[in-house]
């Protein structure tokens, strides 16, 4: 997956390996690069639009897709001198009803992200309008594709795409002719968006948006799509039948539209999920691990029954021609696994550690669990921390980030009440308990919290924290809180990752020297933090790598809350027991006000206790198939050479 530096249309499925394929693509190591050359496209065409001294009409998207696009274009306007003077756009949606004030509202989006920093005239541009009253909305819609129409037509629209696989807001049932209308929101649409709103209960129920017809008159499209949780609509949308059930695949009808995507998204189109099925391929280690699985999984059999038959029916012939014989690719394939198997997760003392994937020595490692928030630890790896300690080592979780966003008004102010009951209304407190109850009570919608409710919302994470590593059995003065300065925006928008942050944590990596460093790698959290507190990680690693101590550091990541590592990937597979399930269950549930009202739970509704819980089963349910021991539960680890 190489970076392609142009976007220039070609005709999709010309080649073998792109054969089911039918909308052009180009894929990028990363967003911020393909951000860039989307935005270059987007100024080469206002400056020959400008050269012909003609109106450039943009269509335009919001979320979070395009924002490095718009950065890249102030950065342009502002140092480069690209002018939008000639520019006309025309936003593809709005919430309805929704205030131009409302920082929720896309009228708020585009002027912070671009129109606010730009020369474009204000007459030129154009918004979906949430106030207009609903009487008069069919006209409203009317006249806006007229506007369109009247302006010449698109010629450049960008766009984002949903879990549901709409664009715009044209979800599922969508008619290829429809034009501009007001839309009712699919439900999950609406829980992606739950937490922008902080609940699902704030999110409007429709939208006004343009139609699908309106977007396959532009005369050219380019979609953006980022990370592993688009994956899966990206694959329907480019190789799938056209559908109005998945909106995005009328694009296949259009000429001239792009995909720009990164690895993630891209990853379960066929020439990378499997890519033994569209032409010969290069059999790496982890390519052939994750083949065999495959294979298994598709025939229904464990590794060791395999046939030479199976594997030439199902495209990998070649590498049975590499290999020689089914007998030896099982064999090395079943043994890669098994020794993935451990019930030590620090290392068993005292044995020949060849074929562990933990060192035997030094037997009593310094351990640090990184958690993003205050509840990843156990979620994602209870059982395997709760073992660390009852095998005598020096076991350290630092909690990256305070978590105060995630905990509701209503938990708070619950709190809030309890302790100005209890001590009298006195004022002369770190917190003012009687403040944040009025702060609370006559909070305005999308009120950032005061410093005061972010600091009780800190500690009521804390304290859950504290008791559920106690319950664990870990020394109170082996939990460490950083309060990481990013994450203490009092918005779901944080700011970017600092020098103050890595030297936060580089400073407890130094003081701790640990042999063992657990980190969060799952990045499909839908707020993003553990995405930036694994770059802080690395950071802070990356700046201790001379010291002597990192030679014997070993970094193992585990998934959180929503995924979990490929059977192929798992460098070290840790078996919990029942009771070891139960435990891990009970720690999750010390963390009260995670539960029910999951405030970012992504797109999985079940509670994250039951939700660890089948992830860990389902490892274990996998292993077994695959002709392994069979366990109650299993929690994986990647190892990272960072």
């Amino acid at each position: 997956m190489s970076t392609i530096q142009t976007l220039t249309y070609a005709k999709p499925g010309k080649y073998e390996t792109t054969r089911f394929e039918k909308i052009h693509n180009v894929i990028f190591q990363n967003s911020v690069e393909a951000s860039r050359i989307v935005a270059q496209e987007i100024a080469h065409l206002i400056k020959s639009k400008q050269a012909k001294n003609k109106t450039c009409v943009l269509g335009l998207a919001t979320g979070s897709s395009p924002i490095k696009v718009y950065e890249e274009l102030v950065r342009l306007h502002k140092e480069e001198g690209l002018s939008f003077s000639n520019v006309v756009t025309f936003n593809l949606d709005e919430y309805y009803p929704m205030n131009k004030e409302n920082n929720q509202s896309y009228y708020y989006f585009m002027h912070q992200h671009l129109f606010n920093h730009i020369d474009i005239k204000p007459e030129n541009v154009n918004i979906p309008d949430g106030t207009v009253s609903i009487e008069s909305l069919n006209q409203y819609c009317v006249d806006y594709e007229n506007k369109i129409a009247k302006a010449g037509g698109l010629d450049f629209q960008l766009l984002g795409i949903g879990r549901t696989g709409h664009v715009g807001f044209n979800e599922p049932g969508s008619h290829i002719n429809s034009g501009t209308r007001i839309i009712t929101l699919d439900h999950i649409t609406r829980v992606d968006a739950s937490s922008d709103f902080n609940g699902i209960n704030q999110v409007p129920k429709r939208a006004i948006t343009m139609g699908v017809s309106t977007i396959l008159r532009s005369k050219r499209i380019v979609l953006m799509a980022w990370g592993q949780n688009k994956a899966s609509i990206i694959k329907t949308t480019i190789q799938g039948e056209i559908s109005s059930e998945v909106p995005a695949t009328f694009l296949q009808n259009h000429n001239n539209v792009t995909f720009v995507l990164d690895q993630s998204a891209a990853s379960e189109l066929t020439r990378f999920e499997t890519p033994w099925l569209v032409g010969e391929c290069i059999w790496t280690k982890e390519l052939k691990h994750k083949a065999i699985v495959w294979l298994c999984k598709e025939t229904n059999q464990a590794i060791l029954k395999l046939t030479d038959r199976d594997y030439n029916n199902n495209g990998m012939s070649d590498l049975l021609a590499q290999e020689g014989s089914a007998y030896d690719l099982n064999i090395n394939m079943f043994n890669v696994l098994q020794h993935t198997i451990t019930g030590w997760p620090g290392g068993k003392p005292n044995v020949d550690d060849s074929h562990r994937p933990e060192r035997a020595n030094p037997a009593q490692k310094r351990v640090i669990l990184f958690s993003p928030h205050p509840d990843d630890d156990v979620i994602s790896m209870g059982g395997t921390f709760s073992k660390l300690i009852k095998q005598g080592h020096d076991v350290h979780v630092v909690y990256q980030t305070s978590g105060n966003i995630a905990v509701t008004d209503d938990e708070a102010l619950k709190f809030a009440e309890v302790c100005n009951d209890f001590i009298g209304g006195k004022k002369d407190l770190d917190i003012n308990f009687q403040e944040v109850i009025d702060f609370i009570n006559n909070k305005k919608e999308n009120e950032v919290d005061s410093s005061e409710v972010r600091k009780l919302k800190g500690l009521i994470r804390r304290r859950e924290s504290y008791a559920a590593t106690r319950y664990i059995g870990l020394k109170d003065e082996n939990t460490h809180f950083l309060d990481l300065p990013f994450y203490e925006t009092g918005k779901i928008k944080k700011n970017p990752l600092g020098a103050e942050d890595i030297a936060i944590v580089k400073d407890i990596i130094e003081k701790i020297k640990p042999h063992q460093v657990f980190a969060a790698g799952d990045l499909a959290d839908p707020h993003g933090t553990h995405e930036v507190c694994l770059n802080a990680i690395l950071a802070a690693m990356n700046l201790l790598k001379h010291e002597s101590f990192m030679n014997d550091c070993w970094l193992w990541l585990y998934r959180g809350a929503w995924h979990e590592w490929d059977v192929h990937e798992i460098d070290m597979a840790v078996p919990l027991s029942p009771d070891e399930v139960l435990l891990k269950r009970h720690a999750i549930l010390y963390h009260q006000s995670q539960k029910d009202r999951v405030m970012f739970q992504g797109n999985d509704s079940r509670e994250f206790w039951v939700r660890a819980e089948d992830r860990n089963k389902n490892t274990a349910k996998i292993y077994d198939e695959l002709g392994l021991s069979e366990y109650q539960a299993i929690e994986a680890f990647k190892r990272y050479n960072y």
